[in-house]
């Protein structure tokens, strides 16, 4: 299929497809551009992931860890499959089969790992009283609407390329996504696509445009610079001897 728009087939698309496809990606996309420029200039001080590990760490001692460098891998998986065309990964020698069958394997061992973390940050709040009582509306919003969208993206790769016979989304799903990116949209490249892979994007379209109101914000925020500033020293405080009165010594600190 050509990265360039087909005029023909972009006037064919129905009013539905257009709609889905087209119409609510670059809404979410506008809300999400504008809403960070409108939470960064309005709540500076709400810019953060509000930990709540004070109140409770042992769930989140494990659930964390595995959410975050789970979610890391599927991100960088979702990048290389939907922004890079199949012909740039062939040109280096990666043939089609042997990239599905990296994308399954490495993809699963990230997902379940995002899942289980997920999985344990989800009840750590709902189990824990202290923890539920600090849940405010945008986590209400947030958590099942990022739980949809993993597991409707797992549920599309176990159903059509584990389970079922494999189903080349780089020719359809991926020209839809990057088509958004360069004002060529091709609603009919994803409109064919099974119910699985749709309902996974439309997820992750909701999800980019409820991003700038969540905690999601956190991102934008990684604190890069700590791995690069010079080292704390830390050295005892000098402790002066003194005599009391009844002539014991003592040492405080000074």
């Amino acid at each position: 299929m050509s990265a360039a728009a087909d005029p023909a087939s972009f006037a064919a698309a129905s009013g539905s497809d257009l709609l889905l496809w087209v119409a609510v990606p670059y809404i979410c996309l506008a809300v999400f551009t504008v809403g960070h420029i409108w939470r960064y200039r309005h709540d500076q001080f709400g810019w953060t992931s509000r930990t709540s590990q004070l109140l409770e760490h042992r769930w989140l001692r494990w659930g964390s860890p595995l959410f975050h460098l789970g979610a890391f891998a599927v991100i960088a998986g979702h990048v290389v499959g939907l922004a890079i065309p199949a012909s740039w990964t062939e040109a280096i020698g990666i043939s089609e089969h042997a990239y599905h069958t990296m994308a399954i394997w490495t993809g699963s061992v990230a997902g379940l790992a995002m899942v289980a973390g997920l999985g344990m940050l989800c009840a750590r709040r709902l189990l824990t009283r202290r923890i539920r009582l600090t849940t405010d509306r945008s986590d209400k919003l947030l958590f099942p609407l990022l739980s949809a969208a993993v597991v409707l993206g797992i549920a599309a790769t176990t159903v059509h390329n584990v389970a079922g016979g494999g189903y080349a989304y780089r020719s359809t799903v991926s020209v839809w996504f990057r088509g958004l990116f360069t004002l060529q949209p091709q609603p009919e490249a994803i409109a064919g696509a099974p119910l699985l892979f749709q309902l996974h994007a439309l997820t992750a379209c909701l999800l980019f445009a409820a991003w700038p109101f969540t905690r999601l914000v956190h991102v934008w925020s990684a604190p890069i610079g700590y791995l690069t500033r010079p080292y704390l020293v830390y050295r005892r405080r000098s402790m002066p001897v003194t005599t009391t009165p009844g002539g014991r010594t003592s040492r405080r600190a000074a």
